[in-house]
């Protein structure tokens, strides 16, 4: 096997594997399920707060 050969391979499996998680991670945001809890957390950083961080 050549190196333009393994770097072609290289490259494709890195780009299906990223192409592969980003689909993951879409169906998982985009769950219907996954909702509620993704709407708290995006209200959870406006509740409780009444003093400074520090």
């Amino acid at each position: 096997m050549a190196h333009e050969d393994l770097v072609w391979l290289a490259q494709s499996f890195g780009l299906f594997y990223l192409i592969g998680l980003s689909v993951i991670v879409l169906v998982h945001v985009y769950w219907p399920s996954n909702k509620k809890r993704f709407e708290r957390a995006a209200a959870a950083i406006l509740e409780a707060e009444d003093r400074p961080c520090r």
